[in-house]
């Protein structure tokens, strides 16, 4: 899989990295116009090169989503976003009330991303590295999963503290590469999945139900988060997931799906759950 790596810094003072996002600084900033070759979505970067990383095929536990900035369960949100940290070569990294990053040791460190293309809110998606990169900055290399086994993504789901999650625009070969590390993950019992009821079933009986006792795939929760602030009840959500409309692919089935409705159920009243695992699916990109 053809990749444009660019070389540079992760600067997280004044940031508030999660463990899916981090800001990252280009040496050369004039690098991040060759993402997409021009033709795709511009990477938003200030005039220093600095830019928001969205990691590829991975979705941690929200520590601040939408206004209200609502949580989920902040012992696994937590340890997602300080492994990234610590993974990238920062210790002493001190976070205000508000989750923003205030110092850190050293100030920034080196590395290098992977990366073909920006999503809607102009965060480059890619894989990140730490230390020397495998090529030259500004160049395209070839990424196979001997290489995706060296950066971040890979790393976090295989210490089991984030979700999969797969978009098309991830060459087959690297998904299956992460779907075992998933697995490998799932099974040896790391990090979250002891936790996990994204397929068993959460109870909901409110946003608290989110925020402080369910394990699950963060795409579900924000789709509950959103939802749950209608006032509505539970049993209504799936008509609500159609609406919404996410499009994706049922891999084991083949089947192409417009809704989580498609792999999602109530019950009782109370309980929600995906009939899916989510390394199943394979969502369309936006």
């Amino acid at each position: 899989m053809p990749m444009l790596l660019i070389k540079g810094v992760y600067d997280v003072k004044g940031a508030q990295p999660d463990g899916d996002t981090v800001p990252f600084t280009a040496d050369d900033p004039a690098e991040w116009d060759l993402v997409g070759g021009g033709l795709g979505r511009a990477v938003e970067h200030s005039v220093t090169g600095r830019a928001k990383l969205r990691l590829d095929a991975i979705d941690a536990l929200e520590t601040h989503y939408g206004p209200n900035r609502v949580h989920q369960p902040l012992h696994f949100a937590h340890a997602a976003r300080d492994e990234l940290l610590n993974w990238l070569g920062f210790t002493d990294v001190q976070h205000d009330t508000g989750e923003t990053v205030t110092a850190s040791t050293p100030e920034s460190v080196p590395g290098f991303v992977l990366t073909r293309g920006a999503d809607v809110h102009g965060r480059c998606i890619a894989l990140a590295g730490r230390g020397e990169p495998p090529g030259q900055s500004g160049l395209e290399i070839d990424v196979d999963p001997a290489v995706l086994r060296t950066t971040l993504n890979h790393h976090l789901v295989s210490a089991g503290l984030v979700y999969p999650t797969f978009y098309r625009s991830l060459f087959t070969s690297l998904r299956v590469e992460m779907a075992a590390a998933v697995a490998e993950a799932r099974a040896a019992g790391r990090g979250l999945w002891p936790s996990d009821v994204t397929t068993a079933g959460a109870k909901i009986t409110g946003l608290s139900s989110l925020t402080d006792d369910a394990v699950l795939l963060p795409k579900l929760f924000r789709r509950l988060v959103d939802y749950l602030q209608l006032g509505m009840a539970l049993p209504c959500f799936p008509a609500f997931l159609a609406g919404v409309g996410d499009r994706f692919s049922i891999l084991s089935t083949g089947e192409r799906c417009l809704g989580l409705h498609r792999v999602v159920e109530t019950s009782n009243g109370q309980t929600v759950r995906m009939t899916h695992p989510p390394e199943d699916l394979l969502f369309q990109d936006s």
